[in-house]
């Protein structure tokens, strides 16, 4: 089980418990000012775009060719923090993580 502290479009902080194997995205969807993924997990729509605080992003190793792709043709692409939430399958080593959701654009 891991903790992720999540600051919201709104600018509100939300504490999440997840399991292990847990996909990011779909918890996101689940909250007030979270994330829309449109395309439901299959990396191709950029709507579940969140900043990660940058300690943890080497934790999360790096960005797939097609996810990185996605991001950089976002207006407001945060190379190294920049991550698609439902590229993130959660782990122990992800305790106490921090992120925000990106603006929606």
């Amino acid at each position: 089980m891991a903790t992720i502290y999540v600051t919201d479009r709104e600018g509100n902080e939300h504490v999440l418990q997840m399991e292990n194997g847990a996909n990011l995205m779909e918890q996101l969807r689940e909250i007030d000012g979270g994330v829309e993924a449109l395309c439901g997990g299959m990396c191709s729509c950029a709507t579940c775009h969140v900043f990660i605080e940058a300690e943890w992003s080497a934790k999360l190793g790096e960005a797939r060719d097609d996810e990185l792709e996605l991001l950089e043709d976002t207006e407001c692409f945060a190379g190294g923090r920049s991550r698609l939430a439902c590229q993130i399958k959660m782990t122990d080593e992800l305790d106490g993580m921090r992120l925000t959701v990106a603006p929606e654009e």
